[in-house]
């Protein structure tokens, strides 16, 4: 965190609206390097099939939307029998980073998911993403007991 970072209470964090789309994929884009219009498209979408406790959060400072969340809760996958919540994004644009942001996202993710009686929130971050890593490390994130694995489908057809 910098030394300038604000008090995570400094940011308002609401509910992601469908008009949040364009502000999301430019401040992807940014981070990103490339636009992932229908990628977003489909995640809000589904987000807004849900219903219940919102885990699909924006992040605003001066009315505008500085960053976003999107997660969702699982009933049982990959052998897990308990609910579990997966926090598929996090992003914060470039210009606000450091400065606790993010940190209000996860914040208000885990009150939302604590109500629901979720006891675990899980993500995937890539081992060479040092930054991303060093956040979830302040957000109190450990390394999880389990192996993910991929399966290089053109490679391995018979």
């Amino acid at each position: 965190m910098s030394i300038d970072a604000a008090p995570r209470d400094a940011f308002q964090v609401r509910q992601l609206e469908p008009s949040d789309l364009d502000a999301m994929v430019a401040i992807d884009a940014r981070n990103v390097g490339r636009r992932r219009e229908e990628f977003f498209r489909l995640k809000l979408k589904q987000a807004f099939a849900d219903t219940g406790i919102a885990m699909s959060l924006a992040v605003v400072q001066d009315g505008a939307l500085i960053g976003f969340a999107l997660a969702r809760v699982y009933y049982g996958e990959f052998g897990v029998t308990e609910r579990v919540a997966v926090l598929d994004v996090i992003d914060v644009h470039p210009d606000f980073r450091g400065r606790g942001a993010g940190a209000a996202l996860v914040d208000q993710l885990r009150t939302n998911l604590l109500a629901l009686g979720i006891q675990t929130l899980q993500t995937e971050v890539s081992w060479e993403d040092q930054d991303l890593l060093s956040f979830f490390r302040r957000e109190k994130f450990r390394v999880a007991q389990r192996l993910c694995l991929d399966l290089d489908l053109p490679a391995t057809r018979v």
